[in-house]
């Protein structure tokens, strides 16, 4: 099961947080939520067969180019996780303040098979997306840079 890893994180009778459910496939939202948990950060969530991909990105996203970002690999979390808004109680995990930051669609400019997807591009440690969003609009990297394929660069495209 793809959230198997959200799942086991969480106590869905104590937070408000979405139970997992997978959504049809399709969809291309994005959604940035701003976390103030033990340290701020953005999590990135691109929608993606069902479930959303999610990064956490330690300093607010950049909006110039030239201007990279760490962003770490984190479990998918439910398409529903797109909508969410609120306060996760102490002592759960991911404790603190969610916040919509940004949101909108993106466009996958995948390169290789013309049928590749989203998260084979994930998987190869390297995705260009279009986002269209309130905030980010343009070109956007997300590149892994370690072995394990946990940290990740996101940086918006000179063009």
């Amino acid at each position: 099961m793809p959230l198997k890893e959200y799942q086991k994180k969480r106590r869905f009778d104590v937070t408000p947080e979405p139970e997992p459910a997978l959504a049809e496939p399709g969809g291309s939202e994005f959604v940035i939520q701003m976390h103030q948990a033990s340290h701020l950060h953005w999590d990135l969530r691109l929608a993606d067969e069902g479930v959303l991909k999610s990064w956490a990105i330690t300093r607010e996203p950049p909006t110039e180019p030239g201007v990279k970002r760490l962003a770490i690999h984190v479990e998918d979390h439910p398409y529903e996780y797109k909508d969410f808004e609120g306060v996760i109680p102490e002592g759960e995990y991911g404790a603190g303040t969610v916040e919509i930051w940004d949101s909108g669609t993106y466009l996958p400019l995948l390169e290789g098979e013309p049928d590749s997807s989203v998260a084979e591009a994930i998987d190869r440690g390297a995705l260009k997306l279009r986002l269209e969003g309130k905030r980010l609009k343009g070109n956007y990297v997300l590149y892994h840079f370690d072995k394990k394929g946990k940290n990740w660069f996101f940086f918006k495209m000179k063009h």
